[in-house]
């Protein structure tokens, strides 16, 4: 293992205090418990919306702090859930007067940890459930991972927090943006955590882990390594199955990079996913490339599609102003 690290079990403190001293003008990272939050809290009653998970998907989640987006966020060990304490004290810090709506990728130890924290908080809360990951079936065990729609969740909802939506509205608002998104992934190589200083996974050189996960786990399939074009065909064809989205729908297509693959790479995923969407009489109205959702250092992507009205559109459009996600401001 070659990494840029002290000790691994530092690794994660001296990122955040990096992370804070380099956007201090966004946010606050509190160090015990740990969480990042707005530096500045609005100074009127707003939904506090609060994320997190496990390090190693950066930007996600503390990278999504600030106006239009988060109001906080709770990074755990990599690919560790957040404990209670953290979450119950970043909602705590940020409520004011609206409510908390947390926003939860599907995975069993973030979904009881927040489930934890939801019950020891004093304020109104609600939670979103994130399951956009279509590489494994609708009627699956566990259900559906949260992926790179995530983003997509956390970005429109906190749109509609910002304007002043209430917490039964926004809720509502996250679910329909759950309903409408669908995600799948691909990996050309395991990723390395620090603590373990080995792959997570051998994948032979002529092998692609098909339907991948972000916390380094495996696939749905191995397949053959192939074309790019091969290989994405996969993707989008999955996806276009589970939204059904018809001629003349508008859509906001996701490339999400999962650590090490280089832009080229990905804008070249994004012109064949275009192209196959394009060619059913789908508009690409709105797009989002690079890397958003990350699983360390492992090469592969995903592919991310929402079906858009025109109240979505309004409100990915909206004035956004967190680390790694700006525009409008």
């Amino acid at each position: 293992m070659k990494k840029l690290l002290n000790q691994p079990d530092t690794l994660l403190t001296e990122s955040l205090q990096g992370f804070a001293i380099a956007h201090a003008d966004i946010v606050i990272a509190e160090t015990s418990p740990r969480f990042v939050r707005r530096k500045h809290i609005a100074n009127h009653p707003k939904v506090a919306l609060v994320s997190g998970g496990g390090a190693g998907h950066e930007p996600l989640h503390a990278g999504f702090v600030g106006q239009g987006m988060l109001d906080a966020a709770c990074p755990g060990q990599v690919f560790t859930s957040p404990t209670p304490d953290q979450m119950l004290a970043a909602a705590e810090s940020v409520e004011n007067g609206a409510g908390v709506l947390f926003i939860v990728k599907n995975y069993a130890g973030d979904v009881m940890n927040f489930e934890i924290a939801a019950e020891m908080l004093e304020a109104e809360n609600a939670t979103v459930l994130v399951a956009d990951d279509v590489s494994l079936p609708a009627d699956h065990s566990t259900g559906r991972r949260g992926v790179a729609g995530t983003l997509i969740v956390e970005k429109i909802v906190g749109a509609a927090a910002e304007q002043g939506r209430d917490l039964a509205a926004c809720k509502a608002l996250g679910e329909k943006v759950c309903r409408q998104t669908a995600s799948m992934g691909l990996a050309l190589s395991s990723c390395t955590v620090p603590e373990v200083g080995k792959p997570t996974f051998t994948i032979a050189d002529n092998e692609v882990e098909m339907g991948v996960g972000i916390h380094g786990e495996r696939g749905r399939d191995i397949v053959p390594m192939a074309s790019a074009e091969t290989l994405v065909q996969q993707l989008t064809e999955t996806i276009d199955r589970d939204l059904s989205p018809q001629a003349g729908q508008k859509i906001l297509l996701h490339i999400n990079g999962l650590g090490a693959t280089p832009l080229m790479e990905l804008y070249l995923v994004f012109d064949i996913a275009a192209k196959y969407w394009q060619q059913k009489g789908i508009e690409i109205h709105r797009s989002l490339v690079g890397n958003y959702t990350t699983s360390l250092d492992m090469i592969g992507c995903s592919v991310t599609v929402t079906l858009l009205d025109e109240e979505l559109i309004a409100l990915w459009d909206a004035p956004v102003h967190t680390a790694a996600l700006r525009w409008g401001c």
